[in-house]
């Protein structure tokens, strides 16, 4: 068993659950669940081709949301080939013989498995959601079908009985192994989850049967179904958890809702009673994650810039193209030891880096600007300190060696939005950028509007609309800010208060007929 204490904490209220992973209490994976908040990753649908580009080897296909979602063409099970699933590390291990059922391949399969390069406008196709949408980005799928269970992994038309790489045991291997041939209909794939190592074998094949059955629903459904639908639901973000997350190396799950609590306890009862007892009802007096001081690492998780305890201090800056992390020693160090304080202070603010990386689910490009190291040891051990922390992490990692000016780069799977975008919105008054123009920039572009108003010839009564606080500030003394502007201008107007409006955004409306002509005299 891991040395880490692993605990699950879930906190629900009337509008969502969330759900803490934490390792040694510090919180390392955050979970959201709320009507906002639906997950979608997992579920199939039978979607429509809606464009085709062999330029960069990819479709979009309908499946009924805003924007289209992505299938790339390596994500294409075509005929022949082998299906996986992006599940804790797995590796397909090929048997001694195939499940092949030896049969002509009917529509469904056909809907599955198909040669890319022929995608047609218009045709049906079966997929699967891998990762959310991410800003103006659909979601993307696969048409690698994959339906996750407790135990197993089903893959419809599948040849191979693939087994999780933390199954290290070969007799175990093997015993999971003969299990599973033994009852495996032919056209059928699976693989072995690590929870399934030294489980008992009803649980294990009672696992097999709900996933057979599942599979056959959806069959039955695309009889009828017409695209864009969908043909399958994963589970629910809490279900979700409690079936992936919930391992040996798990040592309590923590629930202060009766409700879920009777629910996992029941799924936990039915199909690991082993981890019965690890459930627990939370019926403290102070709410559960003030109880475990998880509420103040989440607003912790939310500012640009962490304190690294002895180490001085992270800033991390998320941008649509990457996210850039910069370490800083925060004290100063004397030139004789600045090596090894360096390198100290990196290797600490690299643990911290990691579970924020984790905790906040940044993927894609991430670069770390670390404080320079000059000798080739210092940054061969920083770089092993990095791949030895992101071991960790469930999501698939890349980890490049420091480079001459003192950067790392990392990429890391996204499958899910990241915790802020999924705890808070847009800011109304800056768009997101954290800045606003000055009072006296936004003065400047409102008289240069009201100069092409001027040199228009046209004559009307205005009324100008702006935030309250800019209202405040134009309407403030006996001559204020905005009677100068008339008088200067020789142009009348009323101003009013529109509490919608950003502190840099006006608009000016014709008293007349009520019409927004703000946009007709712009640049």
């Amino acid at each position: 068993m891991s040395s880490i204490k692993k605990e699950i904490l879930i906190n629900a209220t009337s509008k969502e659950i969330r759900i803490a992973l934490t390792e040694d209490a510090k919180l390392v994976e955050f979970f959201v669940e709320s009507p906002d908040q639906e997950r979608n990753v997992g579920d199939i649908y039978l979607g429509k081709v809606g464009k085709v580009m062999q330029g960069i080897r990819a479709a979009f296909i309908d499946l009924g949301f805003p924007q289209d979602a992505f299938l790339h063409f390596s994500d294409t099970n075509s005929f022949g080939s082998i299906s996986s699933i992006d599940d804790e590390d797995s590796e397909i291990e090929e048997d001694e013989e195939e499940n092949d059922n030896g049969t002509s391949y009917g529509s469904t399969e056909n809907k599955i498995r198909f040669n890319p390069n022929d995608l047609k406008r218009n045709q049906e196709v079966i997929v699967q959601i891998t990762k959310e949408p991410v800003g103006k980005k659909g979601v993307r799928v696969t048409s690698k079908i994959s339906i996750p269970g407790r135990y197993l992994v089903l893959i419809p038309f599948g040849k191979k009985v693939g087994m999780s790489k933390k199954i290290y045991q070969p007799r175990e291997k093997y015993r999971l192994r003969k299990i599973v041939r033994s009852v495996l209909p032919k056209g059928f794939g699976v693989i072995v989850r690590t929870v399934a190592a030294n489980q008992d074998e009803k649980l294990i094949l009672d696992d097999l049967n709900k996933l057979i059955s599942e599979w056959n629903k959806i069959e039955e459904k695309l009889k009828t179904a017409k695209a864009p639908e969908i043909l399958y639901k994963d589970a629910s973000t809490t279900s979700s958890v409690i079936r992936d997350l919930l391992k040996v190396d798990i040592s309590r799950l923590v629930v202060d809702s009766k409700k879920i609590h009777r629910e996992i306890k029941n799924y936990i009862d039915n199909t690991s009673p082993v981890y019965s007892e690890r459930l627990e009802l939370y019926t403290g007096n102070q709410p559960l994650f003030d109880a475990f001081k998880i509420e103040k690492q989440l607003n912790e998780s939310l500012n640009k810039k962490v304190w690294v305890k002895g180490a001085g201090y992270i800033v991390i800056e998320n941008t649509e193209a990457m996210t850039v992390i910069d370490v800083n020693s925060g004290k100063y160090a004397k030139e004789k030891e600045q090596e090894i304080n360096s390198l100290n202070t990196n290797i600490e603010s690299a643990k911290e880096i990691v579970r924020q990386i984790r905790l906040r689910d940044l993927g894609g490009i991430i670069v770390v600007d670390f404080i320079d190291l000059y000798e080739e040891k210092s940054r061969k051990k920083l770089y092993e300190e990095l791949r030895k922390e992101f071991r960790k992490d469930r999501a698939k990692v890349t980890v490049l060696p420091m480079s001459e000016f003192g950067l790392v780069q990392i990429t890391r799977q996204r499958i899910r939005q990241n915790i802020l975008t999924a705890t808070s919105d847009l800011c109304p008054m800056c768009a997101g950028t954290g800045h606003i123009q000055s009072r006296t920039g936004f003065l400047t572009e409102m008289e240069r509007w009201i100069q092409r108003y001027k040199g228009s010839g046209e004559s009307h009564t205005l009324v100008l609309k702006v935030n309250p606080f800019v209202y405040d500030y134009l309407t403030k003394g006996i001559f204020s800010r905005l009677t100068k502007i008339k008088f200067k201008y020789f142009v009348r107007f009323k101003a009013e208060i529109e509490n919608s409006l950003a502190l840099d955004d006006f608009k000016f409306y014709d008293l007349k007929t009520g019409k927004d002509i703000t946009t007709n005299y712009n640049e």
